[in-house]
């Protein structure tokens, strides 16, 4: 087989290493959940509901978004990527709850 690949096949990545398989786990287990924090304190403002329907809601509901930013922990190309993305998405979610917490709906 020659160096290069033939036309429509698709490379292989590079192997990772113990570091980079290690540095993405961190990223889900830390930025995951500083998304899922984020994101429940988000949504205990802007749904639609009694306080306590909001916050078991939202509690419930950061279990699955956490789940999500774990994925794309592993799925992102590469270790940087997904460390960025979901850090970006942490301080945004937090940044717009704590932002605008005066402008929640409180029933």
């Amino acid at each position: 087989m020659s160096a290069t690949a033939a036309p429509g096949i698709a490379r292989r990545r590079p192997a990772t290493t113990r570091w980079g398989v290690a540095a993405r786990v961190v990223a889900a287990f830390v930025a995951g959940y500083f998304v899922a924090w984020g994101a429940t304190a988000f949504l205990v403002l802007v749904l639609p509901m009694g306080r306590a329907d909001r916050v078991v809601t939202a509690s419930l509901l950061s279990f699955a978004v956490w789940c999500a930013a774990a994925l794309y922990a592993f799925g992102a190309r590469t270790t940087w990527r997904a460390w960025w993305v979901l850090l970006a998405l942490g301080v945004g979610t937090n940044a717009l709850a704590y932002g605008f917490a005066g402008l929640a709906a409180r029933p």
